[in-house]
């Protein structure tokens, strides 16, 4: 499996080296590497090894042997490892493999069953325009109603229900 998909990654960058719009290759944190530090940017990014600090790309996977403590932010993130941390993601998808101790903040999100979760899933919400304001004003004058007295004998239609 390995070397198909090292093959698979090579045959993209071969193909991309002629074309304006390139397919992106991941970054790849293979098992028994670690990292101490963050990572930012970067399109696609999958990590086996593991990782102690912050990241930021467009999609992220964690594999079913990566570990990640620290904070995420991602457009997409696949989780089948282990995060120890906060995830923030549009589309969250966490395997039954996964383990996930702390928040997930998250537009859609998917768990298979026998995934391990530790925190709170919040759903991000949509940031909505802020209302126009009109030029014009409308001064609204609230006079004082005069309290009605509801007694049967003040009230002719209350005094016949009240005698009947």
């Amino acid at each position: 499996m390995k070397n198909f998909r090292k093959m698979l990654y090579l045959k993209i960058a071969k193909f991309n080296r002629g074309n304006n719009s390139p397919v992106p290759v991941p970054s790849i944190i293979s098992y028994g590497t670690k990292i101490k530090g963050d990572i930012l940017g970067g399109d696609v990014v999958h990590i086996d090894g593991r990782l102690e600090g912050n990241i930021c790309c467009e999609e992220l996977v964690i594999g079913v042997k990566g570990q990640v403590a620290g904070q995420v932010k991602a457009k997409t993130l696949s989780l089948y490892g282990t995060l120890q941390g906060t995830a923030e993601a549009e589309n969250l998808f966490i395997a039954g493999s996964a383990r996930l101790i702390g928040d997930a903040l998250h537009n859609s999100i998917a768990i298979e069953p026998g995934a391990y979760i530790e925190g709170r899933c919040i759903r991000l919400q949509k940031k909505t325009a802020p209302a126009e304001k009109n030029d014009k004003e409308v001064i609204v004058k609230k006079t004082p109603v005069a309290e009605k007295d509801h007694t049967p004998a003040n009230n002719p239609t209350l005094f016949k229900a009240a005698n009947k």
